[in-house]
């Protein structure tokens, strides 16, 4: 059996890698060839512009952006670093149609090249307009165009805000406008309302505005406007971020949206409690014009004044058609008059007639009063008298019955007086308000009587009243004897 060749001489190749000579193809590393990729890459495609769906877009902890472009036939990655994120004017989702500039590089670690995103933009006014339609329906999806979130507006503001640049010709519309209907207190919160950060400017402002506390040291709006002029979609896309349209919603005072001219809408518009076509517009539903309403009050003062007045203009037509209805005084007192005329001129025939009577009565009655007729009456009389043998003893005896029976009675009097033992030495005892005491108890417990003599009252304090200790009664001295005697009852010695 002939033994193996092992000639590694030759140029077809073996198991150890040799130079030949001439050949300058010398072997490069893995890290070589990327860093010549990379070069190559970036030198050629230093800027480029790619148009392209977003996928798969992320942000990392870092702020960071990852995303893929993609169209029907390719992909390639992309990064965008965080400062140039931190400069995008929307917020990038996945579906969305953007163009991205930037330039191309490679990534060594996983052999990918890939597109680093200075600028990213979206892709047309269709894809603008798509991507705002998705948001639209995201935020109404939360509740925030809910129709029961609408607050009415003030009737009429004390102060009002508005969110706007000083320098545009919006903010002198509105203070315009409402110098001629109303003049109020407006306070301005100055922002950018287009372009790098003016989402965020608006958003604070009205959420600045809310923060107010009432009675500070500046007014708290009653009301606010959210006003810019007209523009594209572009320039008018600050009112369309999140940011401004949550602010808005969550505001604790009642938003006006002027936002662009009547054809503009944005989501703005529809988170806040009114929209106004234009800044001009906001201005004339803010406040009321200060002539109507001055008319409407004279108007209506006109109308209470009539509505007192009308009662008293219909009691006094009514009084007055009433009045017209009664008969005249005169007509009334016609048959009374009449009647007190008939009853005069009776009175006048009855009084002659009964001085008629009475004259021939009188003249009847002298025919019998002549003196020869009197005498003859007197004499008659007398004789009449005569006969009735009437005396004086019969009138007096009368009399001394009645004096004798007078005289019983006065006797009968002067027994039954009560002082007439009095002058005999008895005594009457009498309370202080002149009441009879009749009993030794009764007296005990009196702080004053009166003894009534014949001759007058004295006043006296019973030994056991209040008034005083009781004297020690003095016993007076008998004469050797003496018989005894009975004290006397009423002895104050």
């Amino acid at each position: 059996m002939a033994a193996p060749d092992f000639d590694d001489g030759g140029s077809n190749g073996g198991l150890v890698a040799r130079s030949a000579k001439g050949d300058n193809a010398a072997p490069l590393s893995i890290t070589e060839i990327s860093q010549l990729l990379k070069r190559t890459v970036e030198d050629r495609f230093g800027f480029v512009r790619l148009r392209g769906e977003l996928s798969g877009v992320k942000r990392a902890a870092s702020g960071h952006v990852y995303c893929c472009l993609k169209d029907e036939g390719a992909v390639i990655d992309g990064v965008m670093w965080r400062t140039t994120a931190q400069r995008l004017t929307f917020v990038p989702e996945d579906g969305l149609e953007v163009v991205a500039s930037g330039k191309l590089t490679t990534y060594p670690g996983r052999s990918k090249y890939q597109i680093v995103i200075d600028s990213l933009e979206i892709a047309g006014e269709g894809a603008l307009l798509a991507l705002l339609e998705k948001t639209r329906q995201r935020l109404a999806a939360e509740g925030l165009f809910a129709a029961e979130r609408k607050r009415t507006l003030p009737f009429l503001p004390r102060t009002i805000g508005v969110v706007t640049s000083p320098t545009g010709a919006v903010i002198r519309d509105i203070l315009h406008r409402l110098a001629d209907r109303f003049p109020s207190h407006v306070v301005v919160w100055p922002v950018l309302v287009q372009g790098q950060g003016s989402a965020e400017q608006v958003a604070a402002a009205v959420r600045g505005f809310g923060a107010l506390a009432p009675g500070g040291a500046v007014p708290r709006p009653d009301l606010l406007i959210v006003a810019r002029g007209g523009g594209s979609i572009e320039d008018l896309w600050s009112f369309n971020e999140e940011v401004v349209v949550r602010a808005i919603a969550e505001s604790p005072i009642p938003v006006i949206s002027a936002v662009g001219h009547e054809t503009d809408t944005t989501l703005a518009d529809h988170a806040a409690d009114r929209r106004a076509p234009t800044p001009t517009a906001a201005a004339e539903m803010a406040v009321p014009v200060r002539g109507e309403l001055a008319a409407t009050v004279a108007d209506f003062t006109a109308r209470k004044r009539r509505a007192i007045l009308r009662p008293v203009a219909i009691g006094r037509e009514r009084l007055e058609a009433r009045a017209q209805r009664l008969p005249r005084p005169e007509a009334l007192l016609q048959p009374q008059a009449q009647k007190l005329d008939e009853l005069a001129e009776r009175l006048r025939r009855g009084l002659k007639d009964r001085a008629a009577q009475a004259r021939e009565r009188l003249q009847a009655d002298a025919a019998r009063l002549s003196p020869a007729s009197l005498r003859h009456r007197i004499d008659r009389a007398r004789d009449r008298l005569e006969s009735s043998r009437l005396t004086p003893l019969l009138a007096t005896a009368r009399l001394q019955r009645e004096r004798e029976r007078f005289a019983a009675l006065e006797r009968l009097h002067a027994s039954l007086n009560p002082k007439a033992p009095l002058t005999r030495g008895f005594v009457l005892v009498k309370s202080a308000d002149g009441e009879l005491v009749r009993s030794r108890e009764i007296a005990a417990r009196a702080d004053l009587l009166e003894i009534e003599f014949a001759d007058g009252l004295l006043p006296v304090i019973p030994s056991g009243s209040a008034q005083g200790k009781p004297a020690p009664r003095k016993v007076p001295k008998r004469p050797a004897g003496a018989p005894p005697r009975q004290d006397d009852l009423f002895d104050l010695e």
